[in-house]
């Protein structure tokens, strides 16, 4: 089973890949590391998916990293009254905290710690950033902004607040639970999802102690202004492009994933690059060409090491 390669391979463990026989093709296949997304799915389906991944690691006599995934804070909007409205270019839009639903000219979003911080001339993103507002005027309690990227907009979509820190802990109530129950069936790395800066680290790393490994995920253009500080506390980071490109623009991304590759090189930690490596395969049997280059590229800096490589395995303190 010995794999003579730099790169690891990381893969995400969901509904159709959770049996037995297909955790077992997947490893065969060259995984070194199962990601646990805890957005999803409930204990007992980790526990079970954790209790297969240990025996096939018994088996074969290799060790096998498991990754937990902590979901973060989620921000949405509220409800609409009357169903999906249709946003148009150049209009107002108001969002405030009453709970009432909301209509075309206003919503409900629930989330005092985004008005707290935010500023005239700041930039909301909708939807994944299909809908882009503009913030004319806000207070404590309300934003009044004007419509730059018209669009739909539907209950309960998440929103995006670049270039702020929102004064929020990536840890949720449900991360908590959810962490002190991946500790006890022994995983080997938690990824903290929202991080904005280091003391963000230092928050999950007191929860964790020697127990497992922490891998920050760089999701926040405000997270790449404290890199160094943020990799310097962290035993691993991963590129989150996906989360990354809603908040920065999409040709910005690729100079941002390989700035992040040389610090965590630099630093001797490991670094994975996350989102869409092979999308299309989802419903086609081969890759694209482009996505055949990122994959092949993506590794590359990480060939030639400024110090000894690190391998994405099992975290022993």
């Amino acid at each position: 089973m010995q794999r003579h390669r730099h790169a690891k391979i990381v893969a995400t463990l969901g509904p159709a890949s959770a049996s037995e026989e297909i955790i077992q093709t997947l490893f065969k296949a060259g995984v070194d590391v199962f990601r646990l997304n805890f957005s999803h799915g409930s204990h007992e389906d980790h526990r079970q998916r954790v209790k297969i991944i240990r025996e096939l690691e018994s088996q074969t006599g290799r060790p096998i990293g498991i990754l937990m995934d902590l979901q973060g804070p989620k921000l949405r909007l509220g409800t609409f009254a009357g169903g999906p409205i249709e946003l148009p270019t150049g209009g107002t839009f108001r969002l405030d905290l009453n709970e009432q639903p909301g209509d075309v000219g206003r919503a409900p979003l629930p989330h005092p710690e985004i008005f707290a911080a935010l500023e005239p001339d700041t930039d909301l993103l909708l939807d994944d950033g299909k809908v882009r507002l503009h913030v004319r005027h806000c207070g404590p309690d309300f934003a009044e902004t004007q419509v730059l990227t018209g669009g739909k907009l539907s209950d309960r979509k998440g929103v995006n607040v670049p270039r702020v820190v929102l004064p929020i802990s990536p840890l949720t109530e449900k991360d908590r639970r959810d962490l002190a129950f991946g500790l006890e069936l022994g995983v080997d790395w938690v990824a903290l999802s929202f991080v904005q800066r280091p003391e963000d680290i230092d928050e999950l790393r007191q929860l964790v102690g020697n127990r497992a490994g922490v891998l920050a995920k760089l999701e926040k253009p405000a997270a790449i202004e404290q890199l160094d500080a943020i990799v310097a506390r962290s035993d691993a980071i991963m590129v989150a492009r996906g989360d990354l490109g809603v908040e920065l623009p999409p040709e910005r991304v690729p100079s941002m994933q390989k700035l992040v590759i040389q610090s965590c090189r630099q630093a001797g930690k490991p670094v994975v690059v996350a989102t869409q490596m092979l999308e299309s395969m989802i419903q086609a049997p081969v890759p694209t060409r482009a996505e055949a280059s990122d994959v092949a590229t993506a590794p590359m800096p990480l060939c030639y090491p400024l110090r000894p490589q690190r391998a994405i395995i099992p975290w022993k303190p």
